[in-house]
């Protein structure tokens, strides 16, 4: 199927020319230029609908080569055989062109006007001159323009627009509207820098992609595989544009395709300086000043991947093994020149070295390209390394949440001494317990290490992994007190902090001591940098740390670290769903859910082709629940709740509060307020009963969202033991509820928004035009509500209890309007008794009294009475 290409972006654009031909001078008009494919032939034919819708004639010609040799060959359609001396010929051509048109303005439009014969060029000259037509030209970039069309502009009779590639932002959106969906952030990014926002490429690019099913959609959003081979017609077009190259310029070119950037004298060095010259003449290749050195890139990315398409395996090979052994001669001057030399070295036509093969499949670990260690350690193994290459190997695929049960078994059998034993029953434990997701296993396995092993660097490694595993599953208390004699210490081993680093944070975020996070992460980080086995830790440590920071209600704080590590993830899609998961909880945790929605739908099909991904899976779905709720999407809302209890990980038992509260914030969104409150106090349940306190501050303030009036003296008490704001401010909310305190309860509408909390903030602010509303204050109520409004405006609509209740006070109790949502909803009074635990009877007495006190007769005008703006399920 042919999909329709609309040019999202360009609306600046079109303003601009329809100024310019708007202009109160009379006709004038304007010049697009640009390279090839960014737009320029679009944007003039949609200034010509434009102006005809609005009353104009319009023609449109096109230049071309071939009509370049004849008088009047960009115009012999639209006038026939004109004959005469030239300037008769012009008089009467510029006569046939308005003729028709009567004092109707005449806009016209000039496709490729460099490819303009002599005649031509005067007769579009003597429109503008004489202002008998508008004229809109288009000219591409770095050709040769005759005088007549070049003085247009430079003597400012028209106007010109210099036609850019689109930017990545808007390159993503073009992509989204012809795709008709969300599209994966980082496919956009690799598509973006392959293209570099050249509209025709990109549509090239794209439709080959998705007739291949290389560009498709998972869970509703499009990704790119990032495998692609250039279609016959992109390679053609691109080809034209290049031009015929000469043999040493297309052994320049091909160099870089193969191995960019390189420096001048290498490349040089590598074929000769006339070539590169002649190369950068013909617009090919840039170089630019880095530091002290001159570097050569292909000028747009899509020449590689063209070149790289139409070469030989043998001739790419010998390539790659050319630069690779330049490399070496330099001696390795950069910081990463390992890492290149070897990824050239690896698919070239040189012998393997091992040793080589292992340093940099080491160096992608620490740089967290997984994949590229893998990659590189499984060809170190197969040229003959040991230990240490499978080591780097099982650590990574740990990393990237791939089961590597059997790959552990072989390096277990090539251990040779303890220590190597003790590093191998790390990382199969890593696996049992997060890959896998059979804890018990794992704490069997490292239970039996830890009674054999008797030297201090291998108990120091296992209890390092103990206090992560404890943190993970709820244990606070016996996480702090491992990880705290491992970090005190003497030297312990960078992957044993990072270890430990991350059962401490795990700690002390959910015992709400959030403020001690800093130094531990720090450290857990410096050390994660460091190891070539570790070095994933650093995104799971992050995780931890902003895990902390939301329930202690440092959200900018998060927010920031959140974003960080976002930019920090690009070039692997694992780390990219993982940065997304935080974006998402952070964004949610705000009170900003659609936002948030978009995020996590990204993360969620972004970590399909990862399994259990670690648990980081589990993490989505919790805080995708909880966005669909708040948006109203409650028939996804279901599946993902759904998919989440089926797939709970039991090594995450720490966040089994955070999953009990997306099943209340879902029930919330239901209209059953009470089973909201449940799950709520549940949660906080589960937080005592394993000792998180913040954990428990943060349920006991969602139940009193709800409605709760309960909970204020033990939010009172945890606010005198748990770090950050959060807990002080549930406490005011608590305490303003309890006494029905209006002016207390706006204040701690003000305390929370201040925290960055707009959707709790929005809840205290409903809950005290309520209080006004009891009391009869009706101008504190409207000024209560308009707070409100403000804050739910700032949360992008979403709608809670209390917030639908205080922007439409109604004479209704909290069972009242609970039963009666219900029923709005479409649900029989036999399903809300049983939601309810009611009897059906006492359903019926309720929704008459409902009805009495609002005038209502019918589910469907409840439902109108007790709508939100969104469609009642069941009466769409």
């Amino acid at each position: 199927m042919r999909r329709t290409w609309p040019f999202v972006g360009r609306l600046d654009e079109l303003r601009f020319i329809d100024g310019v031909m708007q202009g109160a001078e009379g006709p004038g008009g304007v010049v697009l230029t640009g390279e090839a494919g960014v737009g320029k032939t679009w944007l003039a034919r949609q200034a010509l609908t434009l102006a005809a819708e609005g009353g104009a004639a319009t023609r449109w010609v096109v230049g071309t080569a071939s009509g370049r040799d004849l008088s009047l060959g960009a115009f012999a359609a639209l006038l026939g055989a004109i004959s005469g001396d030239p300037s008769s010929v012009l008089r009467e051509a510029a006569r046939a062109l308005v003729a028709d048109a009567g004092p109707t303005p005449v806009v016209v439009g000039v496709d490729d006007a460099h490819l303009l014969d002599e005649v031509s060029a005067l007769l579009v000259h003597q429109l503008v001159v004489h202002r008998s037509a508008t004229v809109v030209l288009t000219v591409r970039a770095g050709e040769s323009v005759l005088d007549p069309v070049t003085s247009l502009w430079k003597d400012e009779y028209i106007g010109r627009l210099e036609v850019r590639p689109l930017p990545q932002p808007e390159t993503g959106a073009l992509l989204e509207a012809v795709l008709g969906g969300p599209m994966e952030s980082t496919s956009v990014a690799r598509l973006w820098a392959i293209t570099r926002g050249n509209a025709l490429y990109l549509r090239q690019f794209v439709d080959e992609e998705v007739r291949a099913r290389r560009l498709y959609r998972v869970r509703g959003v499009w990704r790119w595989s990032g495998k692609s081979l250039v279609s016959p017609q992109l390679a053609d077009l691109v080809a034209l544009r290049m031009g015929d190259l000469s043999e040493p310029v297309q052994a320049a070119v091909d160099l870089l395709a193969v191995g960019e950037p390189l420096g001048v004298s290498m490349l040089t060095g590598l074929t000769d300086a006339t070539a590169v010259e002649r190369a950068e003449t013909a617009g090919l290749v840039s170089v630019e000043q880095e530091g002290r050195r001159l570097q050569v890139r292909l000028a747009h990315p899509i020449y590689g991947e063209v070149r790289r398409t139409a070469m030989g395996l043998l001739r790419a090979r010998r390539l790659r093994g050319r630069i690779s052994e330049a490399l070496a001669r330099t001696g390795a001057r950069r910081a990463d020149d390992t890492l290149r030399r070897a990824v050239l070295a690896v698919d070239s036509d040189l012998d393997p070295d091992k040793h080589l093969l292992t340093e940099a499949a080491g160096r992608a670990a620490q740089l967290c390209d997984l994949p590229l260690a893998v990659r590189l350690g499984q060809a170190a193994q197969a040229a003959g390394a040991g230990f240490e290459a499978g080591m780097i190997v099982v650590s990574a695929l740990t990393g990237m949440s791939r089961s590597a049960e059997a790959e552990v078994a072989a390096l277990t059998a090539t251990a040779g001494t303890d220590a190597e034993v003790v590093r191998a029953t790390v990382t199969q434990v890593i696996n049992m317990a997060w890959m896998d997701a059979t804890p018990a296993e794992a704490e069997t396995l490292l239970e039996t290490a830890e009674s054999r092993v008797t030297g201090n660097d291998g108990r120091i490694r296992l209890m390092a992994l103990r206090s992560l595993l404890e943190g993970q599953m709820a244990r606070p208390v016996q996480a702090l007190e491992s990880a705290t004699t491992v970090l005190a210490s003497p030297g312990p081993p960078d992957e044993s902090v990072a270890l430990a680093a991350s059962g401490y944070v795990a700690g002390l975020a959910t015992l709400g001591r959030a403020d001690e996070l800093g130094p531990a992460v720090a450290r857990g980080l410096e050390a994660a940098a460091r190891s070539t086995e570790l070095a994933f830790l650093r995104f799971p440590l992050i995780g931890l740390q902003i895990t902390g920071l939301r329930l202690a209600g440092y959200l900018q704080v998060a927010d920031d670290i959140a974003r960080t590590s976002w930019e920090s993830a690009e070039g692997f899609d694992f780390t990219a769903a993982i940065s997304g998961v935080l974006m998402g909880e952070v964004t949610l945790a705000q009170g900003r859910p659609v936002s948030a929605l978009r995020w996590l739908r990204e993360a969620h099909a972004g970590l399909e082709r990862f399994g259990h991904a670690g648990g980081f899976e589990y993490a989505c779905l919790i805080h995708l629940v909880r966005a669909l709720a708040l948006t109203g999407d409650l028939a996804a809302g279901r599946d993902a709740m759904a998919e989440l209890l089926a797939g709970q990980h039991p090594t995450l038992l720490f966040l089994r509060p955070d999953m009990l509260l997306a099943q209340a914030w879902m029930a919330a969104a239901e209209g059953a307020s009470s089973t909201a409150k449940a799950f709520a106090h549940e949660a906080a349940s589960v937080a005592v009963a394993t000792g998180q306190l913040a954990h428990e501050v943060l349920a006991l303030h969602t139940a009193l969202c709800f409605g709760d009036r309960s909970v204020a003296g033990r939010l009172a008490e945890l606010a005198t033991r748990v770090d950050g704001p959060r807990a002080q401010a549930a406490a005011a909310h608590a305490a303003a509820l309890a006494a029905d305190d209006g002016d207390a309860l706006r204040a701690a509408a003000s305390q929370l928004e201040g925290m960055g909390d707009l959707l709790a903030a929005a809840d205290a602010a409903a809950h005290a035009a309520t209080a006004y509303a009891r009391r009869g204050r009706r101008s504190a109520v409207h000024t209560a509500v308009a707070q409100v409004q403000r804050l739910s405006g700032r949360c992008e609509g979403a709608r809670t209890l209390a917030t639908r209740v205080g922007i439409q006070p109604l004479p209704l109790t909290d069972r009242e309007r609970e039963i009666a949502t219900l029923a709005a909803q479409g649900m029989s009074n036999r399903e809300i008794a049983a939601r309810l635990v009611v009897s059906v009877r006492t359903v019926e007495g309720h929704l008459y009294r409902v009805n009495s006190k609002i005038g209502t007769t019918s589910r469907a005008e409840l439902a109108a009475v007790l709508g939100d703006g969104r469609p009642p399920h069941g009466f769409e």
